[in-house]
């Protein structure tokens, strides 16, 4: 059997935002949705890790809760799901379908993205336990 392709994730993830309260929603249609095998380098170096396969996803931007009308013009914010890492994942804990664990990294990311740190995002979401 062959690994669903990188545009399964993505048409995952586009159906989770669409499923979004409308307030977020709004919101969220805003975001680019990248789906790539492994993150880049530059992103595990950024972010101190070693190990690609650790990185299910990440959001680059600024939070909504960070923008400010005078900043400058930056790049469009974007969420990005890493398809191997999500696969290693999925097939180590056994206990969710992939797709559940496709919207799971999806939401975690727009969280990012609506300001919540992971720490917020634990409060309420045990789901790493």
């Amino acid at each position: 059997m062959t690994d669903p392709s990188l545009d399964h994730f993505e048409t995952i993830a586009r159906s989770v935002v669409a499923e979004f309260p409308d307030a977020f929603r709004r919101a969220a249609e805003a975001v680019l949705i990248r789906v790539a095998d492994w993150p880049a380098a530059d992103m595990l170096r950024d972010l101190g890790m070693d190990h690609p396969e650790e990185l299910t996803g990440l959001y680059e931007g600024i939070a909504m809760t960070d923008k400010s009308v005078w900043d400058g013009p930056v790049a469009p914010d974007t969420v990005w799901l890493f398809r191997k890492p999500i696969l290693i994942e999925w097939r180590d804990r056994g206990d969710v379908t992939l797709d559940e664990l496709i919207a799971h990294v999806t939401v975690h990311e727009f969280a990012h993205h609506f300001g919540w740190s992971d720490d917020d995002i634990a409060s309420i979401d045990r789901w790493w336990e």
